[in-house]
């Protein structure tokens, strides 16, 4: 937001310097982000002064040119300035550009003038046209001025240049009542009288509105408010014969220093009047509004109506707009409608002021993605006491600026007046929440400075009321804050001691398992991603098992593609594959730690999750290293690596009841899911361009760190030799290697270290429905070298046990 410093004056007498009065903002909270210049002509002129011309003479080198001798009035003898201008002559008053001077044309482009030759002769500066100096297009001669001026009078002071410094202040949301000048002269006094306790501060000098009265009762219009709680105000007036042109210089100024395009000077006043009290206004052209009344109402859902930016919108049923007796006028609170605005032929407005309720304008606003300083203002919350005061400023301004004469009485429709706040103020928790004991008086002084009015006094602390524009302060906590805010945080001594609570903090917290996942994975060559939260409801018709009733849709999402939460991992996931794709980026390996939103018959819940992506080739092809893809059996090395790491074990393998897979696996530990892996279907893939195989893992992590152990276990290197044995099997097609696995690990588990598979055939050269598995067996006892009478009779054990179990036979 910019604040005009000259503005601000308007307001409060103003003695420091603008960077103390930034700092001083910044410490009230309104924190000022830049200090910038503002000129009506770009330089200001700066360098240019009235000059006289002494003596004018042909230049004996050029029929064209003149040598000039110029005084400058600083006392100095008189310069000699070489001039082409055909006009120039002795006694005139002119406008010279001093060596030094940086003047613009009407581009912007800059030169500077500098001491030089012309044709022979020295010239010490350039006697200006009207172009030169950016005052107009002429070039038909020098800028004759006024003869009464005194050489040396600075140029700006004769075209009265104006300048200016704004203010860019980062303002928070819920600082509402300080989206105007008004409202930071308001806080700007609270923080001078609190800096200057026995400084005289002036009260705020508000525009007066005495003047308002009723010319004639020629133009009329009733109004008809259909939704009190959309719109708990609704004021307006006519003002007519008035005449539609540019601006006033010191208006257009105005607007122009906080970065507003002057139109004309009806649409000029109410932006002042926006700016100056915060109060948004709109004027309809009286000539486009059809029959004698006003309607303040909602249109059916799907209703065609161009706004003032040409678009042609489709109304939401929840829309307030303003209406005659044809059709929509305006888009209440947010943009005015093409047909109704102000044009060069207006001769009388109706002119508008409201309070609409700050959700509906929010709605509005985002439904149809429009942003304008009324609607910035309206769905923050203004102040609904101000409506009638701010008409009566515009109305005079217009009459002032455009001529005219106020045709009807103000039409007010307020029909149960916003309250302000009651809050009851404990002076104990003042000063406990402070750290600090502030005096009551003080305290007192700093609420009235803010317009907080102190009811009742007692030992325990102030009965107050707040007033209805400070939508931020409604609570005890709230009052507190001002308080600190205006006392200044700087103002609050640092204690001798530092206390703090201690943690007891698990050993298994959250983030401490993150880390020591994310450090592993990222040791393998994974990357972390963080996608939103958000994502677009048409990804649940991509995946049977994502209810589109479970969804949790946002009420004003910023666009339909961001109106869920999301209740997978997967989709953010494959969006950055898909991105780093279409950029040559093809080996990706990733993992994220989030959540997920879901709507049950209980309520909304979310569920923590950890995804791992991998796609393309596991390393990176080099000259000394092959294509090698990412298959199913090297994604699931990187789970089991994972859960071994965060001491899961014995975990039960099953097929995965996922949509989401065209094969995979679930882990389970009893009956308690701990993810679900394997191979997205391309069905999936296609709908985000994705043409190569991707593996996804899904951790419910809820579930992952209810087992982490936080036990550690230890145990000293076995110093007897480890012996290996392998076994080439012939098993039935549909025999898993798990099954493998816990037969031979129970004939001796003391023994029987380690048993992995390093080969796997399936062929015609075997029997139809069989297949080939070679496992490798390791065998070692803790407390002697085994004997091979020992490890004959455990792989004989292993053999028959094998036979039994899973029907194995040796190869």
């Amino acid at each position: 937001m910019q604040i005009s410093y000259n503005w601000l004056k308007q307001f409060i007498k103003l003695e420091t310097s603008i960077e103390e009065t930034a700092a001083l903002l910044t410490d009230l909270g309104l924190e000022v982000e830049g200090i910038y210049p503002y000129e009506s002509l770009k330089g200001g002129l700066k360098g240019v002064v009235v000059g006289h011309v002494i003596s004018c003479e042909q230049h004996p080198n050029a029929d064209k040119l003149r040598i000039t001798k110029v005084d400058l009035g600083n006392g100095e003898a008189p310069v000699q300035i070489v001039c082409g201008a055909p006009n120039v002559a002795a006694g005139q008053k002119v406008a010279v550009a001093t060596i030094g001077t940086t003047l613009y044309d009407e581009n912007g482009e800059s030169f500077q003038i500098k001491k030089g030759k012309i044709r022979g002769e020295e010239s010490f500066g350039m006697i200006c046209a009207e172009d030169e100096l950016g005052l107009g297009k002429s070039h038909d001669g020098i800028m004759i001025l006024d003869a009464d001026l005194k050489p040396g009078t600075p140029a700006a002071e004769v075209f009265e240049i104006a300048t200016d410094e704004v203010l860019e202040i980062g303002l928070t949301p819920n600082r509402a009542d300080a989206m105007s000048h008004l409202g930071v002269a308001r806080d700007l006094r609270a923080g001078m009288l609190q800096n200057n306790p026995n400084q005289h501060i002036s009260e705020l000098l508000t525009p007066s509105v005495t003047k308002f009265k009723v010319e004639k009762r020629t133009l009329k219009y009733d109004i008809e408010v259909n939704d009190s709680k959309q719109v708990p105000r609704y004021a307006g007036v006519t003002i007519s014969d008035i005449e539609v042109k540019p601006s006033p210089e010191w208006l257009q100024n105005r607007l122009k220093a906080i970065g507003i395009t002057p139109k004309n000077n009806i649409v000029d006043a109410t932006n002042y009047v926006l700016h100056d009290l915060g109060q948004p206004l709109h004027a309809f052209d009286s000539a486009r509004i059809k029959g004698n009344k006003i309607y303040v109402k909602n249109l059916p859902a799907g209703t065609k109506f161009e706004t003032l930016d040409g678009v042609v919108r489709e109304l939401h049923e929840e829309d307030i707009v303003i209406c005659d007796d044809k059709g929509a006028l305006a888009l209440a609170g947010v943009l005015g409608g093409s047909y109704s605005g102000v044009s060069a032929t207006t001769t009388s407005i109706f002119l508008e002021s409201a309070y609409f309720n700050p959700v509906s304008i929010r709605k509005t606003a985002k439904r149809h993605g429009i942003s304008t300083d009324a609607s910035f203002r309206f769905e923050r919350g203004i102040d609904p006491n101000i409506t009638e005061y701010a008409l009566k400023h515009a109305a005079l301004l217009i009459m002032e600026i455009a001529g005219g004469e106020i045709t009807s009485d103000i039409i007010d429709i307020y029909n149960k007046k916003v309250e302000d706040f009651n809050v009851f103020l404990n002076f104990n928790n003042v000063n406990r929440i402070l750290g600090e004991e502030i005096s009551k008086e003080t305290i007192k002084k700093i609420l009235v400075s803010l317009d907080i009015k102190v009811n009742s006094i007692s030992d325990l602390g102030l009965g107050l009321t707040v007033p209805s524009y400070r939508v931020d302060v409604q609570r005890e906590i709230d009052v507190i804050e001002e308080i600190l805010r205006v006392y200044g945080f700087n103002n609050i001594k640092t204690g001798s001691k530092l206390n703090a609570t201690i943690s007891n903090s698990s050993k298994t917290e959250d983030y401490k398992v993150q880390n020591i996942v994310a450090n592993q994975l990222v040791s393998q060559g994974f990357n972390e991603i963080m996608a939103n939260s958000l994502t677009t409801p048409t990804y649940s018709t991509l995946v049977n098992e994502l209810n589109e009733n479970n969804q949790v849709k946002i009420l004003n999402p910023l666009s339909n593609d961001l109106s869920i939460m999301r209740q997978s991992l997967l989709f953010g996931g494959l969006e950055s594959i898909a991105f780093n794709i279409n950029r040559k980026n093809t080996d990706l390996k990733y993992f994220e730690f989030g959540k997920t939103y879901a709507k049950s018959l209980v309520g909304y819940e979310e569920f923590k999750h950890m995804g791992l992506f991998a796609t393309g080739n596991i390393t990176q092809v080099s000259w000394n290293t092959k294509a090698n893809a990412m298959d199913f059996f090297t994604f699931k090395g990187y789970i089991e690596a994972v859960l071994e790491r965060l001491g899961i074990n014995k975990t039960n393998p099953k097929p995965t009841e996922s949509d989401i897979f065209a094969e995979g696996m679930a882990y389970y530990i009893g009956d308690r899911k701990i993810l679900d892996f394997g191979l997205v279907k391309k069905a999936i893939t296609k709908h985000f361009d994705i043409k190569q195989d991707v593996f996804f893992a899904d951790f419910k992590w809820d579930n992952v760190l209810t087992l982490i152990s936080a036990k550690i276990k230890f145990a000293e290197i076995n110093k007897f030799p480890v012996v290996k044995r392998d076994l080439a099997l012939l098993i039935n097609s549909d025999v898993a290697f798990n099954q493998i696995y816990q037969t031979v690990k129970l004939v001796d588990k003391n023994i029987i270290t380690d048993i992995s598979l390093f080969d796997v055939y399936e062929g015609d050269k075997l029997p139809e429905g069989k297949k080939s598995y070679a496992i490798s067996i390791k065998l070692q006892d803790a407390n002697k070298t085994l004997t091979d009478t020992q490890i004959e009779k455990i792989m004989s054990k292993v053999q028959s046990q094998l036979a039994t179990e899973v029907g194995a036979e040796l190869r």
